[in-house]
C-alpha cells in the first residue's frame, strides 16, 4: 500500500487529483475507485500507471486483478469477463438445491466465480469447471485451487463418468443477441471476450445447446440453473421444456436478475 510512503498531504491532494480524472473519464464511483486503486497499489508509480489504465476505459477489475463476488476476492486477469452482481442470485439458487458431496458443474465459468464461491458455501462438493477461453481456464485455475478445471467447448472436455451424476449445473452463458453487442457499455464490448458476451442472434444458441445436452448429464432430479434476461425467460422456458426439463423461473428485481431452473425428472419404476 503506497499511503504509507506519503504523508497525509500528499494523501489527500493525490486523493482529489485522482478522483477528478476518474470522473472527468467518466466513472460514476470516482471515489470508490480511487479509494481501491490506491490500496492496491503498492508504489506509486504503479498507481500513476493503474490511474491511467482506468482512465483509458480498462475496467477497474482488470486494473487492480480482482473483483469482489458474494464476498470473496475473486483474481480477473485482463480479457477475463467480469463477473457481475446479478450472478450473485445464481449462486444463492444454486448454493439451495446443492446438498453435501454434491457433484457441480459450472459451464462458461469464466473466472471460476461462481464455483469458487459455491465451493467456500457447500459442504464437500465435487465442482467441475468449464470454459473455451484458454486466458479464462488460467485465471479460472488460480480461483479454484479444489476444484477441476477443463478447456472446451461445453460439455465435451468433462469426464464421461459424470453422465447421469451431476446434480447441479449452473451455466452463466452468454446470452446478449449479437446485433446487441454494441450498445453494451464500452467496458465489456472493447475489454472482455467476444465468446463470453454474443448468444447468437436471438441470444439464446448457447442455453439451446446447454439444455439439449443437459438431461444426458443430469442426475434424475437433477437441476440446470441458467442466468437470463427478464425478456428472454419465457423462451428458456420453452427451451427448458422442449428438453424434458421441469422449469421455473426465479427473480430478484433489486439486482436486476433473472434465472432459470430446470429439473430433470425422477425416473420412474414401471410396474
Amino acid at each position: 500500500m503506497i499511503v504509507e510512503k506519503i504523508n497525509r498531504d500528499e494523501k489527500d491532494a493525490a486523493f482529489a487529483n485522482i478522483v477528478n480524472r476518474l470522473r472527468n473519464a467518466g466513472c460514476v464511483f470516482a471515489e470508490d475507485e480511487t479509494r481501491l486503486l490506491i490500496s492496491s497499489a503498492q508504489t506509486l508509480v504503479d498507481l500513476i500507471s493503474m490511474v491511467e489504465k482506468r482512465e483509458s476505459g480498462l475496467p477497474l477489475e482488470h486494473v487492480i486483478g480482482w473483483t469482489d463476488f458474494c464476498g470473496l476476492r475473486i483474481a480477473v486477469d485482463s480479457g477475463v469477463f467480469v463477473p457481475r452482481r446479478r450472478t450473485e442470485f445464481l449462486v444463492q439458487q444454486a448454493a439451495i438445491l446443492a446438498r453435501p458431496k454434491s457433484i457441480v458443474v459450472d459451464l462458461c465459468c469464466g473466472s471460476g466465480a461462481i464455483g469458487a464461491v459455491l465451493i467456500t458455501w457447500l459442504d464437500q462438493i465435487k465442482l467441475y469447471a468449464v470454459d473455451i477461453d484458454p486466458i479464462a481456464v488460467k485465471c479460472a485455475q488460480r480461483n479454484l485451487p479444489n476444484g477441476q478445471v477443463f478447456r472446451g467447448d461445453l460439455f465435451k472436455p468433462l469426464p464421461d463418468a459424470l453422465k447421469g451424476h451431476v446434480d447441479v449445473l449452473v451455466a452463466n452463458v452468454p446470452y446478449v443477441p449479437t446485433e446487441s453487442i454494441n450498445l453494451l457499455p464500452s467496458e465489456a464490448r472493447i475489454h472482455e471476450a467476444l465468446v463470453a458476451l454474443d448468444g447468437g442472434k436471438d441470444g439464446l444458441n448457447i442455453q439451446r445447446r446447454v439444455a439439449a445436452s443437459a438431461p444426458h448429464w443430469l442426475s434424475p432430479n437433477g437441476h440446470l440453473l441458467i442466468e437470463t434476461s427478464e425478456q428472454q425467460a419465457p423462451q428458456t422456458v420453452e427451451i427448458f421444456a422442449a428438453n424434458g426439463l421441469i422449469p421455473k423461473v426465479a427473480s430478484f428485481n433489486e439486482l436486476d436478475a433473472t434465472v432459470v431452473i430446470g429439473t430433470r425428472p425422477t425416473l420412474k419404476r414401471n410396474d
